[in-house]
C-alpha cells in the first residue's frame, strides 16, 4: 500500500531538486527521505529518479507519475477540509512577514492560530519584499506577507492591509513651519526602509526632482532602529504612523507635512499553487479577518 508520507517526499524531492532540499523542507534527514523514496520505487515497481546526476532528475516515468501524486496530495487536503477538525489540521507552516506587520497584528493572528489550530507549529521569518518573494519562488516559505500587489504566475496573493506612510520627527528637531518644503528636508537625514524597498525607492524618486539637492538617505531594515534613530533626533523619518501610536500620543514624535505626496504601503499574503497550500490558504484567510478588524 502506498504511503501518503512517502508520495509527499516524491513530490518534494521532484519540485526542489534534491534529495537534501526535500529533507530540510520535511525537517528530516537525507537518509530519511532516500528510504521514503526507495520504499516508494519498490511499492511501484519502478525507478523515479536518475540519481547519477547531481541534482535529482526525474525518470520519464517519473514524469508520469508526478502528476498523480500531487493528486493524490490535493485530495488528502481537500479530505481534511471538508472534515473541518481543527485537531486534524496539523504540520509547520513558514511564515515570511514585513516588519511593519510585525508591529501591528501579527502577534494577534499567531493568537488566533493557536486557539483555532492547536496542532498547527509556525517558523516565522522576518524580511523585506524582495528576499519574501525569491524565497516564497524557492519554496523556502509556505506563505508570505509582503508589500504588493503580487503578479506572479507561480503564486496566488490576496489583499491584506494598507497603511500610509507619513513624515516623522522628534518635536524637538527645529523643523521649519509647515507644510515644510523639500529642499529644507534635505538638511538632515531621512531615516526610512532598506534600500531594496519601495518606500526608499518612492523617497529617492521624490529628491530626485529638478532644483533639489541631493538627500542623504539612512536605509534601515530594522523598523525599531528607524524609530529609535528618529526619537534620538538623528534627523526624519519615513514610516506607517501605524507602527509609532505609543510614541504620537506621549508626544516624543510628531508627524509633520511636507510639500510632497507619500504612497501608502498595501500589503498581500502570498502563498505558492500546489497541491499541498491548503495550510498556507487557510493562514491567509484568517490573515485577512485579522487584518480586517485590527486594532479593534
Amino acid at each position: 500500500m502506498v504511503d501518503f508520507k512517502s508520495v509527499e517526499t516524491f513530490v518534494w524531492v521532484a519540485r526542489l531538486g534534491g534529495f537534501r532540499n526535500a529533507a530540510i523542507r520535511l525537517n528530516t534527514t537525507q537518509p530519511a527521505i532516500s528510504a521514503r523514496i526507495a520504499q516508494l520505487e519498490q511499492e511501484l515497481g519502478v525507478r523515479l529518479f536518475d540519481r547519477e546526476h547531481k541534482r535529482a532528475a526525474l525518470t520519464q516515468k517519473g514524469l508520469d507519475l508526478l502528476g498523480h501524486a500531487e493528486k493524490m496530495l490535493t485530495l488528502r487536503a481537500e479530505m481534511i477540509e471538508i472534515a473541518g477538525e481543527k485537531a486534524s489540521m496539523r504540520g509547520t507552516i513558514r511564515l515570511g512577514v514585513a516588519e511593519s506587520i510585525v508591529h501591528t497584528w501579527l502577534s494577534r493572528l499567531v493568537e488566533r492560530l493557536h486557539y483555532l489550530y492547536p496542532a498547527l507549529s509556525l517558523e516565522i521569518e522576518v524580511d523585506v519584499t524582495v528576499n519574501l518573494r525569491r524565497a516564497l519562488l524557492a519554496h523556502e516559505l509556505d506563505i508570505a506577507f509582503l508589500l504588493g500587489p503580487i503578479n506572479e504566475p507561480k503564486l496566488k496573493s490576496q489583499p491584506l492591509c494598507s497603511y500610509p506612510l507619513a513624515w516623522v520627527a522628534t518635536p524637538q528637531l527645529p523643523l521649519p513651519p509647515e507644510p515644510v518644503a523639500l529642499a529644507d528636508l534635505a538638511r538632515w537625514p531621512i531615516i526610512t526602509f532598506s534600500r531594496n524597498t519601495q518606500p526608499y525607492a518612492a523617497i529617492q524618486e521624490l529628491f530626485n526632482r529638478p532644483g533639489l539637492g541631493p538627500a542623504r538617505l539612512f536605509g534601515n531594515s530594522s523598523l525599531a532602529t528607524v524609530v529609535r534613530m528618529t526619537l534620538d533626533g538623528i534627523g526624519v523619518s519615513v514610516i506607517p504612523p501605524v507602527i509609532i501610536n505609543r510614541e504620537i500620543k506621549d508626544g516624543r514624535l510628531k508627524v509633520f507635512t511636507v510639500d510632497a505626496d507619500l504612497p501608502c504601503l498595501a500589503f498581500s499574503a502570498a502563498y505558492a499553487i500546489k497541491p499541498d497550500s491548503h495550510l498556507a490558504a487557510t493562514v491567509a484567510a484568517l490573515a485577512v479577518d485579522v487584518a480586517a478588524n485590527w486594532p479593534g
